[in-house]
């Protein structure tokens, strides 16, 4: 039985904090050469103990198997403007020598029946702490800022109503993810003409 949540936690606290930077530093790296930076911006947590619980109790995971059967316990997540940066996003990691992707979840092309859509990405990465390498589940989440607002609202209310969100509400939040995911098609769609015409342009000149 995990007596010392804290101890338990720290390096998952320190995957989040070095992974953050990371991933931070990749954007600076796009604008120190002048160039569109697919992340807008990172966040990251560590899992609540009362929320851990709560899912070992949902999920049924035995506290032994936790480390391995919990993915979500280090989250990080990328916001993006354009839904094919989540992609380019996604091929920056799994370049990446630091993290090995164990499991890719791909819910912006196959959305859940709620309306959700993000990326979602399960990578094994490791620590070094004064005992020594620690090897740590960590799950990153690439989206865009209009399906995070969405998967932000439907959260709030999912919570509110402890799950059993109202049909009524569910179906008006499906419709709404939709409205969401064609504003961000039509903004790639700008992007893409106003790429084209800059570059027309450059070519006439």
């Amino acid at each position: 039985m995990i007596k010392d949540w804290k101890s338990f936690l720290l390096p998952y606290a320190v995957a989040v904090e070095e992974m953050k930077v990371k991933l931070r530093e990749l954007r600076k790296q796009y604008l120190q050469y002048e160039e569109e930076s697919p992340i807008e911006f990172v966040t990251g947590r560590v899992k609540p103990v009362d929320s851990i619980k709560e899912k070992m109790q949902r999920r049924h995971i035995d506290e032994q198997h936790i480390e391995e059967e919990m993915q979500d316990i280090a989250g990080l997540r990328i916001i993006v403007q354009f839904v094919e940066d989540i992609y380019e996003v996604v091929e920056l990691i799994r370049h990446r020598e630091d993290m090995t992707i164990v499991e890719e979840r791909d819910y912006v092309k196959y959305n859940k029946a709620s309306g959700y859509r993000s990326y979602h990405i399960v990578v094994e990465y490791t620590v070094e702490l004064v005992n020594g390498p620690h090897k740590i589940l960590a799950e990153i989440q690439v989206r865009t800022m209009s399906m995070n607002f969405w998967a932000t609202i439907e959260h709030s209310l999912n919570y509110k109503y402890q799950g059993q969100v109202p049909p009524d509400v569910a179906k008006r939040l499906e419709s709404s993810a939709e409205v969401a995911f064609q504003l961000d098609q039509e903004m790639s769609e700008i992007r893409s003409e106003l790429r084209q015409n800059n570059s027309q342009e450059s070519k006439n000149n």
